[in-house]
């Protein structure tokens, strides 16, 4: 899996928990999706992603986006 891959996967798993968090506990974990969501769109102007540095220094092969 590249890094392309986990940077996707982490945030759709994120997003997941957050809907589950909120469904179960309260409203206030939508604040998490609203955060993944926001950082998605903003990687996609800079190309600076934290979790695409932290699986790169994990080890994980680079994809197109984030090279």
């Amino acid at each position: 899996m590249n890094l392309d891959r986990m940077v996707l996967a982490f945030a759709g798993l994120m997003v997941l928990a957050s809907v589950a968090l909120t469904l179960l506990y309260s409203q206030w974990w939508l604040l998490l999706t609203a955060f993944v969501g926001l950082n998605l769109l903003q990687a996609s102007f800079t190309r600076f992603c934290p979790a695409a540095m932290i699986f790169r220094a994990l080890g994980a092969k680079a994809g197109n986006a984030f090279q």
